[in-house]
């Protein structure tokens, strides 16, 4: 049966054909003749109504794609769909930060369900930041610490010598750095994340085989589905695809085999149907719940369709 299917994302206009999951995601909706509408999350709104509900509701536009650069999405006329009512699948896919705008609408999109199946889950969203939620696993973990008092991240530091410092609630690499044990500027750097933010920072040693690679790992519905591995770039501590990573096909070790056969249960159980974890080494460093990436990197790499895999443990979720 053909479904209503709302995607809450970043503008349209100016995704990568070519790299963009959430793109690849439509396409394999369409194809399978679902209605798409596009809404930036700012055109989310609730109302509290006299019946004892809240009305949740977004200032949508129809939607299609097709794989044509520079003209890949037309975006119709403009209309207002009740959230419950109107819409059988939201796909939350706007990029983080984690902010109180992305908590925000979490809680809003919790009160559309179960009416509407929301992806993921957003009060399991809320509830597994990417770099918290790893640290439920701590047997997986590189030695890590979350803090913001400087005695303890200098007392962290003079245990490990080598470190990487990054910001809790960041996303795609932004605002991470490596700390060698000669390099004298962590004051200076926690001073300045401290200006920016009252949040803790997340510090851990430093993984060196982040050299040889940083693997993304896709989970669909708890279960492994496909990896890429993501090489940083000569004088780049970073692995992420778009600071200039390296795509490279990539099967599964004994150890992630682990590390996922560890997860999937909790992800299954939390509603969390799609997610992307991150492993350095023997290590999980994250676990990306918000809006995860990969499919189209793994598809070329395998010549599998994980959209279609997706969309096919979304339709199992759905009254017949």
């Amino acid at each position: 049966m053909p479904l209503t299917v709302a995607f809450q994302m970043d503008p349209v206009e100016g995704i990568d054909i070519n790299a963009d999951s959430t793109f690849v995601l439509a396409l394999e909706a369409q194809r399978r003749g679902h209605r798409l509408f596009h809404y930036p999350p700012a055109a989310l709104s609730a109302r509290a109504r006299t019946d004892g509900r809240l009305r949740v509701s977004a200032r949508a536009r129809p939607l299609s794609v097709r794989r044509e650069a520079g003209n890949h999405a037309t975006l119709g006329a403009e209309e207002t769909l009740d959230l419950a009512a109107d819409v059988d699948v939201v796909m939350m896919r706007q990029d983080p930060p984690f902010d109180m705008a992305y908590i925000t609408a979490t809680h809003l999109l919790e009160a559309i369900e179960p009416e509407t199946l929301v992806v993921n889950r957003p009060g399991s969203v809320r509830n597994a930041p990417e770099k918290l939620f790893a640290l439920a696993f701590p047997e997986f973990v590189p030695p890590t610490l979350i803090s913001a008092d400087a005695k303890a991240i200098a007392d962290f530091r003079a245990e490990h010598g080598d470190i990487i410092v990054k910001p809790l609630y960041g996303n795609g690499g932004a605002g991470v750095f490596h700390l060698r044990p000669e390099d004298t500027n962590l004051n200076s750097l926690l001073e300045m994340f401290a200006a920016a933010s009252r949040e803790p920072v997340m510090v851990q040693r430093y993984l060196p085989e982040v050299r040889q690679g940083d693997k993304r790992i896709i989970l669909i519905d708890g279960a492994v589905a496909g990896a890429v591995n993501r090489i940083p770039r000569d004088g780049e501590t970073r692995s992420n695809l778009h600071v200039g990573g390296r795509a490279a096909k990539s099967t599964l070790t004994p150890r992630e085999r682990d590390i996922c056969a560890a997860l999937g249960p909790v992800l299954k159980e939390q509603g969390l149907l799609f997610v992307g974890i991150d492993v350095i080494g023997d290590c999980l460093t994250e676990i990306n719940v918000t809006s995860p990436t990969g499919l189209q990197e793994i598809d070329r790499f395998d010549g599998s369709n994980l959209p279609g895999m997706i969309w096919d443990a979304i339709e199992t979720y759905l009254p017949r």
